[in-house]
């Protein structure tokens, strides 16, 4: 690949290898950024439209990003602890069923698992990393192997935020399909770095925080959401995301 520093505006002896970190912005992305705060400078020609354009367009370049064919399923979030949020808070676990979640996860996809087991009775299952000469296969392994009926959730990375690890999500989304077992993802270390089918995976959510791979600002994300949470119930009741919202006039419809 040839050098892109041009992109960005990282000083000249500056080589930049911490995107797991995060990102630093492109200068397009701060361009962006400058134009919506100038665009306020001038209300009087803020048109309806221009509250959903920029949603769309984000949308349907992600869902391309992902291999996602349908751009309703994606939201914009604030943060990855948000969009899983809206995962747990559309769950109905009973006690005996099982949470898993693999040892040193993000925070993000931890405290609202673990709120959730504690008002369920559900158990909070972690699988740890084994201490061999092949940790990423064997962890693979281990996770492929505490599924089972019990299982009701599985929520993990993509790729492990402390050490790297890779995780075969296709292997085990076989095996949670077998079991009947929701999938959750949490995208943001590989997301933009490597490629995650959507239409492939199949995941009952993906979320990601666009700070690292998907080059864009902190404190904001992006959601998939499958058809399982199609009924679902938001965590708040956003104007913008009900039916006919970009007609103005017609607002107080309250569709």
């Amino acid at each position: 690949m040839e050098n892109q520093k041009h992109l960005f505006s990282l000083a000249d002896d500056i080589v930049y290898l911490n995107n797991a970190y995060m990102s630093p912005s492109l200068k397009s992305v701060e361009q962006a950024g400058v134009r919506a705060v100038l665009q306020k400078n001038t209300p009087d020609v803020i048109r309806p439209n221009d509250f959903f354009t920029a949603v769309a367009q984000v949308k349907q370049l992600y869902s391309e990003l992902i291999d996602n064919n349908d751009p309703e399923r994606i939201a914009i979030i604030p943060s990855v602890s948000y969009g899983m949020a809206n995962v747990v808070n559309n769950i109905k676990l009973n006690a005996g069923d099982e949470i898993i979640l693999i040892e040193d996860q993000f925070p993000s996809n931890v405290y609202s698992w673990k709120r959730l087991a504690s008002q369920s009775g559900a158990t909070l299952k972690v699988i740890h990393k084994p201490e061999t000469n092949a940790p990423g296969k064997d962890w693979n392994n281990r996770i492929l192997e505490a599924i089972s009926d019990k299982t009701a959730v599985l929520s993990m990375a993509h790729v492990h935020w402390a050490d790297g690890t890779l995780f075969n999500l296709k292997e085990i989304r076989r095996k949670t399909r077998n079991h009947n077992t929701l999938f959750i993802i949490d995208g943001t270390q590989s997301v933009g770095a490597l490629p995650l089918s959507v239409s492939e995976i199949d995941p009952d959510a993906l979320i990601c925080g666009a700070y690292k791979w998907l080059m864009g600002p902190y404190s904001i994300g992006l959601a998939y959401y499958g058809a399982y949470f199609d009924t679902g119930i938001p965590i708040e009741e956003s104007w913008m995301n009900r039916l006919n919202s970009e007609n103005f006039d017609g607002l107080t419809q309250y569709e």
